[in-house]
Order: structure tokens, then sequence, then C-alpha cells
């Protein structure tokens, strides 16, 4: 399968390991339920799709926001335009990657009714801190969603260059907007821990189920990703 040159990843204004966000929580893992795991720990877990939760606080312990660039608003609002813009491509090959019968049964199999996805309850007319909680939430699993997806087609499709390009792409600009909205959330709003729920993990299921699941995720991602970009970017446009 290909595609037209996948888009350039915009990557974010921090480097997360570079910080030491984490202190005493370096090591901390989700638990299968729960556990309290710092922002930059979530960033960890990309690549290890699990449910859990994060416990949302506010105090003085937000370390690090004097890192962000200047330009971090704009650039968390390119970030988006770039995922929202690129969705429906990356979608498209997908399904087109994966043959039949996804391309032909694509309402049947793709249906994101039967996948986990977090609530996003969020409108143009909310508070900005409650949009850019919720836009935490829903880039943090996605950031996880596309890390499952990735290792899933590096095993059942390793030379589809074109689509193995641009799900890498998309991930390191998912992962850097995740970092500027962390640095935006501690900022504004001394943020530094948010609830956050992950997606099923793939592994251990059949090669059909694998593809099946990512085509879900995918479905569902195009859908949100447009509602995420009209509440999100009013609210980082210049006044």
């Amino acid at each position: 399968c290909s595609a037209p040159r996948p888009a350039q990843a915009i990557s974010g204004s921090m480097v997360p390991t570079a910080h030491h966000w984490l202190g005493p929580h370096r090591d901390a893992r989700l638990s299968p339920r729960t556990g309290v795991v710092p922002f930059m720990a979530l960033l960890l877990l990309q690549r290890r799709p699990v449910a859990g939760r994060v416990l949302l606080v506010t105090g003085p312990g937000c370390p690090g926001h004097g890192l962000c660039r200047s330009n971090v608003q704009e650039q968390t609002r390119r970030q988006v335009a770039l995922l929202n813009a690129t969705a429906q491509d990356l979608f498209s090959l997908y399904l087109k990657c994966q043959g039949e019968p996804f391309s032909s049964e694509t309402d049947k199999l793709c249906n994101p009714g039967g996948v986990f996805f977090p609530a996003f309850r969020v409108n143009r007319t909310s508070e900005r801190k409650e949009v850019m909680v919720a836009m935490y939430k829903l880039f943090a699993f996605l950031n996880a969603s596309l890390g499952n997806i990735t290792r899933d087609q590096e095993e059942l499709n390793p030379t589809a260059k074109e689509l193995l390009d641009r799900l890498h792409n998309t991930t390191k600009t998912t992962r850097g907007l995740i970092s500027n909205l962390t640095c935006l959330l501690c900022k504004n709003y001394n943020v530094f821990q948010v609830d956050v729920s992950y997606g099923e993990s793939s592994k251990g299921k059949s090669a059909f189920k694998k593809k099946q699941q990512g085509c879900q995720v995918l479905r569902k991602y195009v859908q949100v990703i447009a509602q995420a970009a009209r509440i999100l970017l009013p609210h980082l446009s210049p006044p």
C-alpha cells in the first residue's frame, strides 16, 4: 500500500525524559485499575496501553513550566490543526493496507462503538481550563492507542513503509502536543496530574482482531479530532 508523502510531525516544546519531573515516581506504572502517576510518567506509558486513572491535583508542585517556549500556544494550535488535517488520510491508508474484508466492509468492521474512548464533554462555551484538561485526557489516550496500533502494524505489515511512517509521525506530533498541553496546564493553572483512562491492549489477540481494533480506534480518531479542533483552536487563537 502507498500514499502521498506523510506530513512532517511537529514535535513538542519539551523533551519528556530530560526534565526529571518524575522525582520519586520515576519508575511509576499504573496498576490494571488505578494509580497515581504524574504527567511525565504518562508520557512514558505511550507504548503500554492499559486501563488506569491518575488523580487530578492542583498545588504548588508544578515543575518546569519556565521551560515552555514563548510560542508554545501557537505550536499547540499548529499541532492540533495538523492532526485534524491528516487524520482521514491516515485512516484511509490504514484500511488499504489491511486488505479485505476491511476495505469493503468498513462500516461493519470499523464501527467505533465497539471500542472504549474517553468521554469528551466540552464545547466552545466551556472554561478554558476544562477544555485543556479534556484535551490532555484525549491525547494521552490517543498517544497510547497509536503506539499500540504501530506495534501491531510493525508485526502484521512490516513492509508498509508509508503507513508506518505516517503512524510514527502522528505519534510524534501527538507526543509533542501532550508535552505542550502539560506545559500550558502547569503554567496557566498549576495542574500537574490528570485523571486519564487508556484503552484495551491488543496483545495476545488474533491478527484479524488487531487489525479490527486499530480500524475502530482510527475511525473514532477521525471523528473526535475534528471535534477537538473546532473546540480547542478558538481557545488557542491570538487575542
